[in-house]
């Protein structure tokens, strides 16, 4: 069996991946490290863990759709390409259904092989290889057998940036929602007060009741907001959010930081649980300013009961050093 990769259009043989494996010591080309990728077939599952880092601006977010690109869709396709393995066998899982132009730093996803992966860092670099570059594997490690990237999770961090000045910044436009009017930080901080907590967040949520059965109650560990030179961070932590929950909390906190709702509005529409409320008063913030910085897991959960960690995050490149004589 063969794969063709498009970046040197060669052929790679699989049937002699085991022999080669051994072979190679140093950094690889995207190529070289796909004929390098050691698999030794065995009748349980393996389970990998996932970090994965990437720019969401032209993607239609984490989760696979019909007819639109995805982050989920891209990395299955390698995947798939590296393994031989179809969709229904790997079992890819996000940790957090990103929207549509929302960014990650920290990921987390799962799949799975019915073979184990003899070298983590040689599969590592073949993944980074064939992504597009705005997609980056960060880490992949074998996980328990329960693990879940989904279910397993404690919480998340997000991070949501506004760019507060007149003109925008040219290089925040990707990352960064642009606010033209004056921000007061201090009523923001006190706003955010009112959502630290354990509430029901349905007012905050794009969601309705019929779809929601598992309720809109979530606890906010801590929402802080900090500002340097006219850049304004929103970090919040939480045990899980509700659809659009943060950039709905992002939105209405502007509208209080340009003093046009008074901090205790907050609690006047959060306990309404009436989402047409929210909408009168304040827009949902944008998705480009959000970014998913983490996803929480118990220790205990990310490794595997016996032997020691098996993990790749990457390996510097190296070069052979070259001897000249001068005379």
């Amino acid at each position: 069996m063969a794969l063709l990769l498009p970046d040197r259009h060669m052929l790679v043989d699989y049937s002699r991946l085991r022999s080669r494996r051994n072979s190679v010591q140093s950094f690889c080309s995207p190529t070289e490290v796909a004929e390098k990728v050691g698999q030794t077939e065995e009748p349980h599952v393996c389970k990998w863990r996932l970090h994965l880092a990437y720019d969401g601006s032209k993607y239609a977010g984490w989760q696979i759709q019909q007819k639109c690109e995805t982050v989920q869709l891209m990395l299955e396709g390698v995947l798939k390409r590296i393994t031989k393995l179809e969709r229904e066998s790997l079992l890819v899982v996000g940790a957090s259904r990103t929207d549509t132009g929302v960014h990650a730093w920290d990921q987390v996803a799962q799949f799975q092989t019915p073979f184990h992966l003899d070298d983590l860092q040689s599969f590592h670099s073949s993944l980074n290889g064939l992504l597009p570059s705005d997609i980056r594997v960060r880490e992949i490690a074998a996980v328990p057998p329960e693990f879940h990237a989904r279910y397993s999770a404690k919480g998340k961090i997000y991070h949501y940036k506004v760019h507060c000045n007149p003109i925008m910044d040219p290089f925040q436009l990707r990352y960064a929602h642009h606010v033209r009017e004056r921000l007061n930080i201090h009523v923001m901080r006190e706003a955010a007060r009112y959502m630290v907590g354990e509430h029901d967040f349905q007012a905050l949520a794009n969601v309705s009741n019929k779809i929601m059965k598992g309720g809109f109650v979530r606890k906010i560990h801590r929402l802080d907001i900090t500002e340097k030179e006219k850049n304004f961070l929103f970090e919040v932590e939480g045990n899980g959010f509700l659809y659009k929950q943060v950039r709905n909390m992002v939105g209405l906190l502007l509208v209080i930081g340009k003093e046009l709702l008074p901090p205790s509005a907050v609690q006047t529409i959060v306990t309404s649980k009436c989402r047409k409320l929210l909408a009168y008063h304040a827009t949902t913030a944008p998705p480009n300013g959000l970014h998913l910085m983490r996803v929480i897991y118990d220790e205990a959960d990310l490794n595997p009961a016996s032997g020691p960690p098996y993990s790749s995050s990457g390996i510097f490149r190296t070069h052979s050093k070259c001897s000249l004589i001068f005379q």
